[in-house]
């Protein structure tokens, strides 16, 4: 690509399982902390799966006003307010730029499924005289990108991407062709779901893909031999990217660039990875060859590590054969240990994870990983946090009908 403009990143917001907010997130993060427990968003009697990981004590009038609220989904208002969180987080809530040279990206894999099913019992109770004017407002899995475009007044372009549990990073990376191609100066991306509801729930417990342990604290357990199933989460993530002449001439405090995106399809099945992981093998590589980076310059990946038997043997195999002798020397996590898979808005999230690992040179810890499985022989860092130098890094998510993307992001030098 020629005459490609550099992309950096200037803003974050969060809303997880363990923190709202990039603070209190990254901070739990470090911590290890575990946002795992039994689901409290309703009664699990008679399901396969109890645990989830529910983002807690969220008040969306914080930063919603109370009438739009009222007719938003709570993915919706996850990515509301993650949006600005990361506007203020960039300094340009209040400022003074071209907003038809802005966009935004922010999609869901869900969108308003609980909306959803509240809508059918309205129907179903009270016949369709009752049925709610916004209804298909609520539902709609472009609405928390539409919502973020009207509420900041962003006229550039416009999507919201649904690719399963690669959304998030499929997001970020094409805002990030947007900036480099010059279609945009200034992107908001993303992702946010809010699917831990009885309908999704039950279809993964009859998908046997969630873990049916009850204790939280080993529940979600990343390429460890006893792994089981994955643990469902909720939440959003979002980012601000810019051209990097546009933040240096506003004087923005940068937090890193992002150097590679790959993006590519297993071509496989509906819901199992490749078990060749073809897929995984090609978008590490061509996050690398974007970034212009040899593999043995990565000191960092944020795994996509989702504690199913499948995915983290075939991740592990996958940056195995992209990296040589090098992946002994790979730093490799996954914080699903600790928030579970937020689905559609883990990407997003992870991605906002290894942005701050970059900037502060700490690497998040993968908890409750108990005993090794020779499939998966990486350091998977299960002593808790590790200070590093990371001058490159990479973020991996993989999703339900064989989309992969990778991310890589670079240590912000001047």
């Amino acid at each position: 690509m020629v005459n490609q403009n550099r992309v950096v990143v200037t803003g974050l917001g969060a809303v997880t399982p363990i923190g709202i907010g990039v603070k209190d997130f990254w901070d739990g993060l470090v911590s290890g902390r575990n946002g795992v427990a039994e689901i409290t968003h309703f009664d699990v009697a008679d399901y396969r799966s109890k645990l989830a990981a529910e983002v807690q004590d969220f008040d969306a009038l914080k930063w919603i006003d109370a009438k739009s609220a009222k007719r938003m989904d709570r993915f919706t208002q996850f990515g509301l307010a993650a949006s600005a969180m990361a506007m203020e987080d960039a300094g340009l809530a209040t400022a003074t730029f071209d907003r038809t040279a802005a966009g935004v990206i922010i999609g869901s894999g869900i969108g308003g499924v609980g909306s959803i099913e509240e809508g059918y019992l309205t129907l179903h109770e009270k016949g369709p005289k009752s049925f709610s004017p916004f209804f298909i407002s609520k539902v709609l899995v472009n609405m928390a990108a539409a919502s973020v475009s009207i509420k900041y007044g962003f006229k550039g372009p416009l999507s919201a991407p649904s690719v399963a549990c690669s959304t998030g990073a499929v997001a970020i990376g094409d805002a990030f062709r947007l900036i480099e191609r010059g279609d945009a100066q200034v992107m908001i991306t993303g992702s946010s779901e809010a699917c831990i509801n009885p309908l999704p729930f039950a279809g993964f417990c009859a998908s046997r893909s969630m873990s049916t342990s009850t204790d939280p604290e080993t529940a979600s357990r990343p390429f460890d031999r006893r792994r089981d199933g994955f643990i469902m989460g909720e939440g959003g993530g979002i980012a601000i990217l810019e051209n990097l002449d546009h933040a240096q001439q506003r004087g923005a405090r940068i937090y890193a660039e992002l150097v590679g995106y790959g993006n590519a399809a297993d071509a496989f099945h509906i819901t199992a990875p490749d078990p060749e992981y073809g897929g995984m093998v090609r978008v590490m590589e061509a996050a690398l060859r974007d970034a212009g980076s040899p593999p043995e310059a990565l000191a960092y990946i944020n795994a996509h590590g989702t504690s199913t038997v499948l995915n983290d043997k075939c991740e592990s195999s996958a940056i195995l054969k992209v990296f040589g002798e090098h992946a002994w020397d790979l730093k490799i996590s996954s914080i699903k240990s600790m928030i579970g898979h937020l689905m559609a808005a883990s990407g997003a999230v992870e991605f906002i994870a290894t942005v701050m690992s970059v900037f502060t040179d700490t690497m998040p810890p993968t908890i409750h990983y108990g005993e090794a499985d020779p499939d998966c022989p990486l350091d998977y860092l299960i002593h808790g946090a590790l200070r590093h130098p990371i001058l490159l890094a990479m973020t991996n998510s993989f999703g339900f009908g064989g989309g992969n993307a990778s991310l890589v992001i670079k240590k912000w030098q001047g």
